[in-house]
């Protein structure tokens, strides 16, 4: 393989199908320019099937617009596609105790509210990386003070409704994940040494509790204080989600001048999760494993979604900029090619969400309340950074 060929083909590939495919796709379908915001639920040619709003998708998708106007290219319906969706969700996706809806109409009647902070940690990485395009420190701010909302949120017992019944007591690894990512944003605008503290605390919980050398494994659910749980849903290992963490500290490591211990963590659980998510029949990062090898309980446990693909593909490019351990430039190619092979849509643009196993498509929606314009354009936007790092790296060589 000659690797600044390899290198140059995907960075141009990134830019080229972010810019012509993926987000057209959206600004076209997706982004409401009458009421501000942006649909999701959207059929395979981009027709609209429900003028549901996902609030959490709110916030993704001012992300994505500033993140791919930051680092890609300077479009400025990009930037007033953030500064719409910004809008929209500060008019009427916050409740009065300031926690976030989950769904709205489109014109900003709440419809439903959940015990999760997920709407809130978007909105806060959307408005952080909009102060970042247009240096109004002002949303910054707004960020941090929906980042110091969160936490009390999560810390104010009652608050939030529980999922269980109050005996059960068990800790998840996703909001742990997600704090991580959501400080590192925040700390790019506002250099608050709350924001390190939070992703120290992140960190040292998913070493102490989550991570099971006995079964080399993260694990989504676990007791009080780490304890393994031998129940159906406590064995269940989300590889996508663990190679998403894996390359959030990445990510950290390098801010920290690639710290060691950081990075070793961080390429302990990609190395883990890769063995049990990738499918050495089909191909492709599966959905749900079982720690002990049991049938695992989740219904589309043997399914390819589109995400833990696209994480998969950051998680092993930013290993290779990190190691220049060519393993990781294997795994790219794998990941890429069993990827790009099965979910884009020649047709209609943009990516299938939901694959049988064996690659062919379960149904062929671009969008609902979960699937939208987040993982793929941020993949690729952060993937053309990382090519272009390493090509800088192997030319300094």
């Amino acid at each position: 393989m000659d690797k600044k060929e390899y290198l140059r083909h995907w960075a141009d590939s990134y830019k080229r199908d972010l810019t012509e495919n993926i987000m057209p796709f959206w600004m076209e379908h997706g982004w409401d320019r009458k009421h501000g915001g942006v649909y999701t639920c959207v059929d395979r040619d981009g027709s609209l099937m429900d003028t549901t709003k996902s609030v959490w998708f709110q916030g993704r998708f001012a992300f994505v617009c500033a993140f791919a106007y930051n680092n890609v290219e300077h479009r400025q319906e990009w930037l007033d596609a953030a500064k719409s969706t910004i809008d929209f969700f500060e008019k009427y996706c916050f409740d009065k105790d300031g926690h976030m809806y989950f769904s709205v109409t489109e014109d900003g009647k709440p419809l439903r509210k959940r015990r999760y902070v997920f709407s809130e940690t978007f909105a806060a990485i959307a408005l952080s990386e909009y102060a970042i395009a247009t240096g109004d420190k002002s949303y910054a701010k707004r960020a941090l003070q929906v980042f110091e909302d969160t936490q009390r949120f999560l810390n104010t017992p009652g608050f939030l409704e529980p999922k269980f019944e109050p005996e059960v007591k068990l800790q998840s690894h996703s909001i742990v994940m997600i704090l991580i990512n959501v400080g590192s944003r925040i700390r790019a605008v506002i250099d608050d040494p709350v924001l390190t503290q939070q992703i120290d605390e992140s960190v040292e919980k998913l070493r102490r509790y989550f991570m099971h050398p006995e079964f080399k494994a993260l694990l989504e659910s676990v007791g009080p204080n780490g304890e393994f749980i031998d129940t159906n849903m406590t064995r269940t290992i989300n590889p996508g989600h663990c190679i998403e963490t894996a390359w959030f500290l990445m990510e950290e490591a390098r801010y920290r001048n690639w710290d060691k211990r950081l990075l070793d963590t961080a390429l302990t659980i990609f190395n883990w999760s890769w063995d049990w998510g990738w499918d050495k029949e089909y191909g492709g990062i599966i959905n749900f494993r079982d720690c002990k090898n049991l049938p695992p309980q989740d219904y589309s446990q043997d399914m390819k979604f589109w995400w833990p693909q696209c994480e998969t593909i950051i998680a092993s490019l930013y290993a290779y900029l990190a190691t220049g351990d060519d393993e990781y430039l294997y795994r790219h190619r794998q990941i890429s090619e069993w990827t790009y092979a099965h979910f884009p849509d020649k047709e209609y643009g943009e990516w299938y969400g939901y694959l049988h196993r064996d690659g062919t498509v379960a149904q062929p929606a671009k969008g609902n309340l979960f699937k939208g314009p987040f993982h793929i354009p941020r993949m690729m936007t952060k993937c053309y950074t990382l090519c272009n790092d390493i090509l800088a790296t192997l030319d300094q060589q």
